[in-house]
């Protein structure tokens, strides 16, 4: 099982993500995400705070509960390194590790995706048949016109704001004259709920915005995003392994069979050696929490 899951993941060449130019980050939109999931439990649907950071030639989609966890799991390890303890950390929280880059003058959508491994599948690019109606409704202090569409199985209301000039919105949603502010479906079991815009400041990257290092050692944080993004750009992560769909459904039921297994391949695919006498002494054993029952996706299939 190991040596075919090294030999998968020795065949996906590491390749620097390059077409798509680095976009400085102008503004940041944030959303309160809702997807009914599990029709049998209508009363729990799942909920996310999301965001959207905007640049004059792309747009970013992901997680912002992910953030802030990963930032508290990076302060654990700094803190649990400085005591000189046992380093363990926690996350509790489910959240999404799935990041929608969107490049509209080039027609280009690139999905983030990561086990262990940070892995980039390019998507078919969204082409949305909006029809603009003369409705309009203020969504927070922002001016916004209605529009309605079909897309990935659902019929979508989007609020877009045209004092915005931001062809993008939550997710895969896109193509409006303006930022799309707010979105859902007939039925709002998919729903994007403004929850405020800001403009981003430049800042200055931190010792804390680093993988965490002793001894010169640097400290691999195995499933964690990348502590060394730069926060003023959209850019694709250069040491992303670019995949087709099919290759990493492949990866994910690898996964699935033998976390442990997986894991250990990603680690040894990736140069570190965990064998007796290399200096690194680590065993891993991952136990899958329980997967919540999912029967209703938030992209369905097309009616014939």
């Amino acid at each position: 099982m190991k040596s075919q899951l090294l030999t998968l993941l020795g065949l996906l060449l590491f390749t620097a993500a390059s077409a798509q130019k680095p976009d400085s980050a102008l503004a940041m939109v944030h959303y309160k995400y809702t997807w009914l999931r599990d029709t049998t439990a209508k009363d729990k649907p799942y909920t996310e705070n999301m965001v959207l950071v905007l640049g004059k030639n792309a747009s970013v989609y992901k997680s912002y509960d992910r953030k802030m966890q990963m930032a508290q799991m990076r302060q654990q390890i700094k803190e649990q390194m400085s005591a000189g303890g046992n380093i363990q950390v926690s996350s509790r929280s489910e959240s999404s590790n799935k990041e929608f880059f969107i490049f509209p003058n080039e027609n280009k959508l690139l999905r983030k995706d990561r086990i262990i491994t940070t892995y980039l599948v390019e998507e078919p690019f969204p082409v949305i048949n909006w029809k603009i109606s003369s409705d309009t409704m203020t969504v927070g202090n922002l001016s916004c016109q209605k529009a309605t569409g079909h897309f990935a199985g659902r019929d979508y209301t989007a609020w877009f704001c045209a004092d915005l000039p931001y062809r993008s919105g939550p997710w895969k949603l896109t193509g409006l004259p303006g930022l799309i502010v707010e979105a859902y479906d007939t039925k709002k079991e998919v729903v994007f709920k403004f929850d405020g815009i800001e403009k981003v400041t430049p800042v200055a990257k931190t010792a804390n915005d680093m993988p965490p290092a002793t001894g010169g050692m640097r400290i691999v944080t195995i499933g964690m995003d990348e502590g060394s993004e730069d926060p003023n750009l959209i850019a694709l992560p250069t040491s992303a392994v670019k995949v087709t769909e099919k290759e990493l459904a492949n990866l994910k039921e690898a996964m699935r069979k033998d976390p442990s297994a997986f894991v250990q391949s990603a680690m040894a695919g990736s140069g570190m050696n965990t064998r007796p006498g290399s200096g690194v002494n680590m065993k891993v054993n991952i136990q899958p929490g329980a997967q919540p029952t999912v029967n209703n996706p938030v992209e369905l299939p097309e009616k014939k």
